[in-house]
């Protein structure tokens, strides 16, 4: 195959990327070359859509396009359980310095919103699921997300493919597990020198068992913290926090290896 003929399919491959269809409050996600039934009329997606077109129902009724971004991917993946939210993601992305060119080993793959999103940022990603029909699921939405060739989706226990994974060839873990202590305990050994390892927990038990585990093989930096957020609320009455529930997701531990 020649490198033009090469181009062309990578470009090919690229264009069926799901735009998303904008309107008010209506969102469709639509592959290039698709049809969309909606309330206002039926969408024909053409085949060479870009971002900032507007298409038209066959009532006449206009949507606009707008490119797949990273947080959509939180609102149209097909969920297999409560993905790691956008903050939480951008908190292990800004922590651990993830970029271009990194390797990462992920563990709890889920839904796959981590793996994906780390993925558009540049990184190769390991990402292993226990259960085999919830790694089908996020194989498909890596196919969604435009990331397939970077996120490597594995059916199986990582703790017990320990023997299989290179040693120091991982830049960043990221683990969203409740057997997260166990593969703690192996970071020193697979992450590289100056590498990251960050532990997503709900609850606080398994948290302190993670930083307890990350002292005592060595990592350093052991710094653990709750992540939460306060929507503010602007009004003609005046400014405050929302009377909403408090925006706790989880806890946040970081450590690296030295």
């Amino acid at each position: 195959m020649s490198e033009d003929e090469s181009a062309d399919d990578a470009e090919s491959g690229t264009d069926r990327v799901p735009v998303l269809l904008v309107r008010g409050d209506r969102e469709y996600l639509v592959e290039p070359g698709g049809e969309q039934g909606t309330d206002l009329g039926v969408l024909e997606v053409p085949e060479d859509v870009q971002s900032g077109d507007t298409i038209e129902t066959h009532l006449g009724d206009e949507f606009q396009v707008r490119r797949l971004r990273g947080p959509d991917l939180f609102h149209h993946f097909e969920r297999t359980g409560a993905p790691m939210v956008p903050r939480d993601i951008g908190l292990v992305i800004g922590e651990t310095g993830i970029a271009g060119g990194d390797r990462v080993l992920d563990a709890g793959t889920g839904t796959g919103v981590l793996a994906a999103l780390l993925a558009r940022a540049g990184a190769e990603v390991v990402t292993y699921e226990q259960d085999a029909e919830f790694a089908d699921v996020a194989r498909g939405n890596m196919a969604l997300g435009g990331v397939a060739d970077a996120v490597d989706v594995r059916t199986g226990d990582v703790t017990e493919e320990i023997d299989a994974l290179e040693p120091s060839s991982f830049d960043v873990m990221t683990l969203d597990t409740a057997d997260a202590p166990a593969m703690v305990e192996h970071a020193p050994d697979l992450l590289v020198d100056g590498g990251f390892v960050a532990v997503y927990s709900p609850f606080i038990e398994s948290t302190r068992e993670v930083a307890r585990t990350a002292r005592e093989v060595g990592l350093a930096n052991v710094t653990t913290r709750e992540t939460i957020q306060r929507e503010m609320q602007f009004d003609e009455r005046g400014s405050r926090p929302t009377t909403a529930p408090v925006g706790h997701t989880g806890y946040l531990t970081i450590a690296r290896n030295e």
